[in-house]
């Protein structure tokens, strides 16, 4: 895939963010006496799926902090994923580079996260070599990183059990049903339609794959990564982290990376020291879950607040089968 034809593509969206002026007035208090400080000014970040409020405050004092605050209005899974966060960020060994948890709040309705300001970038879209290697070179650090001990992250088959079950689903579907879905993912959804006995047996090998004992982020994407003015990438965004295969994150990252301009996947993976030992077979099984996932969420409604996120599925399915096609 070219860079031509990853503008075309789409970008990861941003979900619908509030200002600070939309937070509940109680909420705002909250937020200055967590801080230490009144508030004085905001930084919306625009990057990043999730709804609700995320940006870095400016403090009267002159310190800054990121805030996330988000409730069930915005979305009815964003007060998990806000908890889950919280667990992981204290969770997190200290050579893993990403921004430190400072406070936290949950009043039952609304959840608020206070971190560590990053000051950075999102990596150039489409990928340019210099930010893709820097951003390689930190997923090999975090593939040597195991969460800190006593943790209660889970295991990364546990957490993909539900995820990888998308080809079985589309399996247990009446087949005029199968193939109106195939029709609306196009050449891709055609060729998953044809192949689809072979995809089932592989997505079911998936999660014995994903077993390991490596700290796994889950969900890295070009919008999930901050570069800093020194070149130091922060990977941000962690409520999906869990323990497993220590080459996840690589190969779940790679189909983004492909559709966003950044080259052949199977090139990337087999060019990185985490993917000695992988076999094609393993390798195969994880894609295929992956490829699952993708294909049958992008063809669920969106959820609220984040009206993008199915194209951009529909666009990882495609890069996701495309990786498969080249291995099979």
């Amino acid at each position: 895939m070219s860079a031509d034809d990853a503008i075309a593509l789409p970008p990861a969206f941003s979900g619908q963010r509030l200002d600070w002026r939309d937070l509940p007035r109680h909420v705002r208090a909250r937020i200055a006496e967590l801080a230490g400080a009144q508030v004085t000014a905001e930084i919306t970040a625009t990057s990043g799926f999730s709804p609700g409020f995320a940006a870095v405050l400016e403090l009267a004092d002159g310190r800054g902090v990121f805030v996330k605050a988000v409730s069930a209005e915005q979305n009815p899974h964003s007060p998990e994923l806000a908890r889950q966060e919280i667990q992981v960020a204290r969770s997190l060994p200290p050579e893993v580079p990403a921004p430190r948890l400072q406070w936290s709040w949950d009043d039952g309705e609304w959840v608020i996260i206070g971190m560590e300001v990053v000051h950075g970038r999102s990596p150039v879209l489409p990928w340019r070599r210099d930010d893709l290697d820097s951003v390689l070179a930190a997923l090999d650090l975090l593939a040597e990183a195991e969460p800190l001990p006593g943790h209660t992250l889970p295991r990364s088959d546990d957490r993909l059990a539900d995820d990888f079950t998308g080809w079985r689903r589309f399996e247990a579907l009446p087949r005029d049903e199968q193939r109106r879905r195939a029709d609306l993912g196009g050449e891709w959804g055609r060729w998953a339609l044809a192949h689809l006995e072979r995809l089932v047996v592989r997505e079911q090998d998936a999660l014995v794959a994903c077993q390991g004992d490596g700290l796994v982020h889950g969900d890295l994407r070009a919008d999930n990564v901050l570069i800093d003015d020194d070149g130091r990438v922060w990977l941000i965004d962690w409520p999906h982290a869990s323990v497993g295969a220590p080459w996840l994150d690589l190969a779940f990252m790679l189909p983004s990376v492909a559709l966003q301009g950044g080259g052949s996947p199977a090139e990337l993976f087999r060019s990185q020291p985490v993917s000695e030992g992988v076999d094609d077979e393993q390798l195969v099984s994880v894609l295929a879950g992956l490829a699952g996932y993708f294909a049958w969420g992008s063809q669920l409604p969106a959820p609220p607040g984040i009206p993008n996120l199915r194209r951009f599925q529909a666009a990882q399915a495609m890069a996701t089968i495309g990786w498969i096609r080249e291995l099979a």
